[in-house]
C-alpha cells in the first residue's frame, strides 16, 4: 500500500522536518556505515514522502541543493532513499567540488557510501583547465576520477582528445583512452587504440598501435609500446616502431631516446636486418641490427650487419659492410673552372683512403659534373679529404683523352685527430668520427647523401658482384668508390685494382674506372679448362649496357693474354701482346676481340704449342671463390 504525504514547507516549519530526517538517534546511527559522511539537504522548495514495499523515499522538488562533506550537488528535483541515502537527481544537475571541479548533466544517480555519481545526458565536467564532454560519465567524487564508455572528449585551449572509452584522474591530470583515440594538439596529432595521456606534461604512453603526426604530415612517429613527450619532443619506443621525416623513414623493434630537438634516435633490434631505414626519393633501404640517427644533421650510423639496398625497377644493388655511415654532402666552395672539360669524377681515393676516412670523417672534395652541366652550377664536396690525385674519367666509349691530374691539398689535422692518427683499432676510429659529427649544425635538407661502408664490404646485383675493404657511395654523382683490395665480377669477368669506381644509373652499372694497377680476367671456355683471357695496365675504363660489360679501355702499358677462336668458336692461338692502349670488346658476356693501339707488340702461339698452365700475367689471381652468390648471403 502506498501512502503519500505532501506538504508545502514554510521556512519556520523546515527545521523539524530536517531534524526528523537527519538527526537520527544513537541506536539507529550505530547501524549506519560510520565511514560515510551523511548527505545534508541545504535547500528545496517542496518535499514528498513516498512509501513503497522496497522502502521509503523523499521526493525533493525545486532548487534542490544537497551536500556531502565539501561536495555540493544541485538539481531541479531529487528522489532519495531514506535508508541508504542514495538518490537520483533530475534536470539541470550540477556538482561542485573544492579545487574548482564542476560537472553538469541532465540526470544523476548518486551512491552516498562510495561517493559515486553516474551522470548522463549532455555531461560536461571541468577542473578549471581541462573539460570533459560525454553522453554518460561515472564520476568517483572521492578520488576525482571520471570514466566514460560511450564516447567522450577531453579538451583544453591547445589539445583535444576523443575516444570511445576513457578515464580521467583529475588530481594527477592523467587520462587513459581506448578505442578510436584521436589527440589533436597545436603541435601534433595522435591516433591510437590505447594511450595514457597527461594533460599537464603532455606525455603520452602508448599501449596499442599509435601514430603521431607533426609538421602537416612531414614527420610521423608510429609505435605500439612506449612514450612520447609532446612538450619536449622526446620519445622512447620499446615495441616495433617507425619514424618518418621528409621522405626519410626508419623502423625497428625499438627506437630509444629519440629527441626531436636534437634529432637523435637509437634504433635497436635483436634480429639482424630488422632495423630498416628508407629513402623514398632515391628508392633505397638500409637494413641493420642497430642504427644511430641524427635527424637534424641527416647523419646515420648503422652497425650489426648493415646492408644498403638501391632499387631501380627490376635491377637492385645490395651493399654490405661491418659499419655504414651516412651524411649529406656539402656544397663545394671550390671553383669548378679548374678544367673546362666535363669532370666525371674529381675525387678518386687512393690506397690510404681508409686511413684518411678514419682521421677526418668527411670534409672536402668535389662532385660529378655531366656533359650537359655548366661550370657555374652547384657541385658538392666529397665526404673525405683526398691526398691523392684526381682523375678525369672518359664520358663515353669514344673519349680516349689523357688522364688529367689535378693536385689537391690535404686539410690540416687537429691535435685531437693527431692523437688518434697512430691508432688503427676500428672501434676507436669509428667513435672519433661520431664525436666529430654529433654536434654539427642543421644540414641542408636538399643536399644528396653519401654512404661510407667500413670493412668486409660485399656488393651484389644480378649483373655485378663486388668485394673490398671499404666503400664510399655518393648520390650526387651516383658513384661507388671501392677501396683497398677491391674486386668486381661481371658475369664471367673479374676486375681488380688499387681502387675501383663504379658509375651507376640508379642501381644499374653504367661505367667503371680503375685508376691504378688495373687487371681484367675473363673465363674462356668451360670452367674445367682453366683458361682465362687477361688484360692488365695502369688504368681501366669499362662501359656497360644493361649491366653487361661491352667495352674496356686499358692504358698505358697494357698487356694481354687472349685465346683466339675461329668463326665456329674453336680455339686456334694464344695471343700475348702489349701496347700503350688496348680496346677490349665483349659479346655474350665474354671477351670477343682485343684491339691494340699505339706501339703494339704481340705474339701468336698455336694452342697445341702453348704452355697453358703458365699462361698468366704477373699478379694474376682468380678470386671467383670470394664472389657473393646471392643477396641472401649478404644478410647472413
Amino acid at each position: 500500500m502506498k501512502e503519500t504525504i505532501k506538504k508545502f514547507l514554510q521556512p519556520a516549519s523546515l527545521l523539524p522536518v530536517l531534524f526528523f530526517l537527519f538527526f537520527i538517534s544513537p541506536a539507529v546511527a550505530q547501524k549506519q556505515d560510520t565511514s560515510t559522511v551523511p548527505v545534508r539537504i541545504v535547500n528545496m522548495d517542496t518535499i514528498t514522502v513516498i512509501k513503497t514495499d522496497s522502502g521509503e523515499y523523499n521526493h525533493l522538488k525545486g532548487n534542490v541543493i544537497l551536500q556531502q562533506g565539501t561536495d555540493t550537488l544541485y538539481c531541479d528535483s531529487a528522489l532519495m532513499n531514506n535508508t541508504t541515502h542514495n538518490f537520483e537527481g533530475f534536470g539541470h544537475v550540477r556538482i561542485a567540488q573544492q579545487g574548482g571541479t564542476h560537472g553538469t548533466s541532465e540526470y544523476l544517480k548518486y551512491t552516498t557510501r562510495t561517493k559515486t555519481a553516474f551522470m548522463s545526458g549532455n555531461v560536461q565536467m571541468t577542473d578549471g583547465k581541462n573539460n570533459l564532454e560525454s553522453t554518460e560519465v561515472t564520476y568517483d567524487m572521492a578520488k576525482k576520477i571520471a570514466v566514460y564508455d560511450k564516447g567522450g572528449k577531453l579538451h583544453n585551449d591547445s589539445t583535444s582528445v576523443t575516444s570511445r572509452t576513457g578515464e580521467y584522474n583529475i588530481p594527477l591530470k592523467q587520462a587513459r583512452f581506448k578505442h578510436n583515440v584521436v589527440i589533436i594538439d597545436t603541435q601534433y596529432h595522435i591516433k591510437s587504440e590505447d594511450v595514457e595521456y597527461n594533460t599537464e606534461s603532455k606525455v603520452t604512453n602508448f599501449y596499442a598501435h599509435s601514430v603521431v603526426t607533426r609538421d602537416s604530415g612531414r614527420s610521423v612517429l608510429e609505435t605500439s609500446d612506449g612514450w612520447y613527450d609532446g612538450k619536449l619532443g622526446k620519445a622512447h619506443f620499446k615495441g616495433f616502431s617507425g619514424i618518418w621525416n621528409n621522405g626519410q623513414y626508419i623502423e625497428s623493434d625499438s627506437i630509444l631516446n629519440y629527441d626531436r630537438q636534437t634529432g637523435y634516435g637509437l634504433a635497436i633490434s635483436s634480429f639482424t636486418g630488422r632495423v630498416i631505414t628508407i629513402d623514398t626519393g632515391h628508392h633505397s633501404r638500409l637494413f641493420c641490427g642497430r642504427a644511430e640517427y641524427y635527424q637534424k644533421q641527416r647523419k646515420l650510423w648503422a652497425t650489426s650487419k648493415p646492408v644498403l639496398e638501391q632499387v631501380n625497377g627490376k635491377d637492385t644493388l645490395y651493399m654490405r659492410a661491418d659499419t655504414f655511415y651516412s651524411a649529406p654532402m656539402v656544397k663545394s666552395s671550390q671553383s669548378l673552372a679548374v678544367s673546362r672539360q666535363p669532370v666525371a669524377d674529381s675525387g678518386i681515393l687512393g690506397n690510404d683512403s681508409l686511413r684518411v676516412l678514419n682521421q677526418h670523417g668527411g670534409r672536402q672534395g668535389s662532385g660529378l659534373k655531366s656533359a650537359k652541366d655548366s661550370v657555374e652550377e652547384v657541385a658538392y664536396d666529397l665526404p673525405v679529404p683526398v691526398a691523392s690525385t684526381r682523375y678525369h674519367v672518359p664520358l663515353s666509349a669514344g673519349d680516349t683523352g689523357y688522364v688529367e691530374k689535378v693536385k689537391h691539398k690535404t686539410l690540416p689535422v687537429t691535435k685531437k685527430e693527431e692523437k688518434k692518427k697512430g691508432k688503427k683499432n676500428k672501434k676507436e676510429s669509428v667513435e672519433m668520427m661520431k664525436v666529430a659529427t654529433a654536434d654539427s649544425a642543421t644540414a641542408d635538407t636538399t643536399a644528396p647523401l653519401y654512404f661510407i661502408g667500413y670493412h668486409h664490404v660485399l656488393l651484389f646485383s644480378d649483373s655485378m658482384q663486388g668485394k673490398c675493404d671499404s666503400v664510399c657511395y655518393t648520390r650526387a654523382d651516383s658513384l661507388i668508390r671501392m677501396m683497398i683490395n677491391p674486386i668486381v665480377w661481371s658475369h664471367k669477368s673479374q676486375i681488380t685494382g688499387d681502387t675501383i669506381l663504379l658509375q651507376l644509373d640508379s642501381a644499374t652499372l653504367r661505367k667503371m674506372y680503375v685508376p691504378n694497377n688495373a687487371f681484367v680476367a675473363s673465363q674462356s671456355g668451360p670452367e674445367k679448362a682453366h683458361l682465362w683471357d687477361q688484360v692488365k695496365g695502369k688504368t681501366l675504363t669499362a662501359f656497360f649496357d644493361s649491366g653487361a660489360v661491352k667495352q674496356i679501355i686499358v692504358k698505358p702499358d697494357a698487356q694481354c693474354i687472349y685465346y683466339v677462336k675461329d668463326e665456329k668458336g674453336a680455339y686456334m692461338d694464344v695471343d700475348q701482346g702489349n701496347s700503350m692502349r688496348m680496346f677490349i670488346y665483349f659479346a655474350d658476356q665474354k671477351m670477343k676481340n682485343i684491339k691494340f693501339d699505339k706501339e703494339p707488340k704481340h705474339v701468336l702461339t698455336p694452342l697445341e704449342k702453348a704452355d697453358l698452365p703458365n699462361m698468366k700475367l704477373s699478379k694474376f689471381k682468380w678470386l671467383d671463390s670470394q664472389k657473393p652468390r646471392s643477396k641472401e648471403e649478404l644478410f647472413k
